[in-house]
């Protein structure tokens, strides 16, 4: 394996590991953790936005979300770790607060939307910056998760909120992205 993946694949398994000691936690003690997810138009519950991609309702919910997030988070890191970060922070904030504020009544939580984001991130890309690498890396994401599309809809038990919101913001971070290389392009070019 090529020393600059090394590092790349050491963040996605620790991302994951500290899911998987979370939901031990959360299985022995009855799930109690779970009332720290997101409860939308709810003040106290505003820290939700952050831990709720941490939490899920139980070991197949979180094995559902962790072998497409590890897929696509993979998709997602041969950019580059930095730009990872970034865009995972993005999605979780934005998609959190958008969920916060239009979410249905209930306690939200897993990692679907930052999963649904990181898909997003890879179909974006490839509209927005059409490269060859970038389309190539998009249509992977569908072949592999083309039926991301129904959980985009309304579904009893799911919060189909969360992975609308986190699509949108993978979408809008990819977007962003190219908007700030088209600007660092035409500042070299100036200075040049």
């Amino acid at each position: 394996m090529t020393l600059w993946l090394l590092p790349r694949l050491k963040l996605l398994f620790g991302i994951a590991a500290v899911m998987v000691v979370l939901q031990l936690i959360n299985s022995l003690d009855g799930y109690s953790l779970n009332r720290f997810g997101l409860i939308p138009r709810e003040v106290q519950a505003l820290p939700g936005i952050a831990l709720a991609p941490w939490l899920h309702g139980s070991w197949l919910h979180l094995f559902g979300n962790l072998s497409g997030f590890m897929v696509l988070g993979a998709l997602a890191l041969l950019e580059s770790r930095a730009e990872f970060i970034r865009a995972s922070l993005f999605i979780i904030v934005v998609s959190g607060v958008l969920v916060w504020l239009f979410g249905r009544t209930g306690i939200h939580v897993g990692s679907s939307g930052w999963l649904f984001g990181l898909w997003g991130l890879l179909l974006g890309r490839a509209w927005f910056r059409r490269s060859f690498a970038d389309l190539l890396l998009a249509a992977l994401a569908l072949l592999l998760y083309g039926g991301f599309f129904y959980g985009l809809l309304p579904q009893q038990g799911v919060s189909f909120e969360y992975h609308l919101a986190g699509a949108l913001c993978g979408g809008l971070y990819a977007s962003w992205q190219r908007g700030g290389q088209k600007r660092r392009t035409r500042k070299r070019t100036r200075q040049g």
